[in-house]
């Protein structure tokens, strides 16, 4: 989320394989819906699953990643932004613990917020 920069800092070569906003916009969208997709499936693969292991996997992952981003100050989203977004991420982690735990229903409250990110990268 933001600008993620390149391993390879300081040259024209790096500077070209840069990802530009839009791209990186795009790329993260594309990992939000791959996520609820997956939890869309474990949820109709129900709990235990083999499907809802696979789901939990990719969103934990995927969340450090987000976090770690967000949390980075070079980031260029504005401190607010990135504040409230890692704070969605760690109710995120969260809620998906409690509903693996089988405290809480189902995933349905993840899939509309992340949701509502992913159309917001749009």
């Amino acid at each position: 989320m933001g600008h993620m920069n390149s391993a390879i800092h300081g040259t024209a070569y790096a500077e070209l394989l840069e990802e530009t906003p839009a791209l990186a916009r795009a790329r993260e969208r594309a990992a939000l819906e791959r996520a609820i997709e997956l939890l869309q499936i474990a949820e109709a693969k129900g709990p235990r699953s083999h499907e809802e292991v696979e789901a939990l996997q990719y969103l934990n992952r995927l969340w450090a990643i987000l976090i770690e981003d967000l949390a980075n100050p070079e980031n260029d989203l504005p401190r607010t932004l990135r504040a409230n977004l890692i704070s969605i991420g760690i109710w995120v982690l969260r809620e998906a613990d409690r509903i693996r735990a089988e405290e809480a229903g189902s995933y349905s409250s993840i899939i509309e917020v992340m949701g509502s990110i992913a159309k917001g990268l749009s």
